[in-house]
């Protein structure tokens, strides 16, 4: 109830196993950044398995969620570029644009209304539009087709965090693959490896001239210690469980939910997260944006 280890992956033996050997073959710290000498075998895996499994181009590790949202976020938003951000995104993302130079704009949580009359009076400049797949307090699924359209059409990167629908929506695959989107030239995947992964450290999901921008201009890439050899193997594995064993895992995850929400009474929210608003009182009610808190 109080897990983001969506899986029960960080206790699967196959997942164990390949943390064992990664420990036993490189210890517990890859010992230095990726730039100078902590790129090891098992972070090239892990982002080959994880751009497998959401089919996209490549991927990049990082040691954490956090840090990937903060690399993203730094490195493309440059003096001279713009960012729309969804009201309700990760607090993370919201650090993230203190430390650019980006012009940022909030819009109305899902209102792509609002997002459209932004992206109109963008004044010709390199945009980011950000969201998440799944919302961490709502629960609900951003409409990641139609955003991807927007994008397109104003020349703008869809940035959509997936931390919380990778391994849960469309077989595992995520929420931008369940919007056929995946793989698109204009479209960055953010991720937490310590959620339905059962591990630690994050990934970005991109085109392969984006990973190499982030190489070398990224600061949390450059100046950070390379993710724990075991956090990039126990992924590694992980991924390639979810891609093989996507419909147990799915099926498990949506009847736990609905059991949880139909206990609640609530609505059952896009994949694992399942929100109950709290009113004034203490009493438990829907959640909607009014009485759920986010920061």
């Amino acid at each position: 109830m109080a897990s983001n280890d969506y899986l029960g992956l960080s206790r699967d033996p196959r997942v164990l196993d390949a943390g064992h050997k990664a420990l036993d073959e490189h210890g517990t710290s890859a010992r230095a950044s990726r730039v100078v000498s902590g790129t090891l075998p098992v972070h090239t895996d892990a982002e080959h398995s994880l751009a497998d499994l959401t089919q996209m181009p490549s991927g990049l590790l990082f040691s954490s969620g956090y840090m990937a949202n903060l690399a993203v976020i730094a490195a493309l938003g440059r003096a001279g570029t713009r960012i729309l951000l969804d009201a309700h995104i990760h607090t993370s993302l919201h650090d993230a644009v203190k430390l650019c130079a980006a012009d940022v704009e909030f819009f109305e949580h899902q209102n792509l209304d609002h997002l459209s009359e932004l992206l109109r009076h963008g004044d010709g400049k390199p945009t980011l539009i950000v969201v998440e797949g799944v919302y961490s307090v709502l629960g609900d699924a951003a409409d990641l087709a139609n955003l991807q359209m927007l994008a397109r059409q104003y020349e703008a990167w869809l940035v959509a965090d997936e931390s919380h629908s990778l391994g849960i929506l469309d077989k595992g695959c995520g929420a931008c693959s369940q919007a056929g989107i995946s793989g698109a030239d204009n479209l960055i995947i953010i991720s937490s490896l310590g959620k339905a992964l059962g591990s630690a450290g994050g990934v970005v999901l991109c085109p392969e001239t984006v990973r190499d921008y982030l190489i070398n201009t990224s600061r949390p890439f450059i100046f950070d210690t390379a993710p724990s050899p075991v956090n990039a193997a126990a992924a590694a594995a992980s991924a390639r469980i979810v891609g093989t064993e996507s419909e147990r895992f799915s099926q498990q995850v949506f009847e736990s939910a609905q059991c949880i929400s139909t206990a609640l009474g609530t609505s059952q929210s896009a994949g694992a997260v399942q929100s109950v608003g709290i009113d004034g009182t203490g009493n438990s009610s829907e959640a909607t944006e009014e009485n759920c808190g986010y920061l």
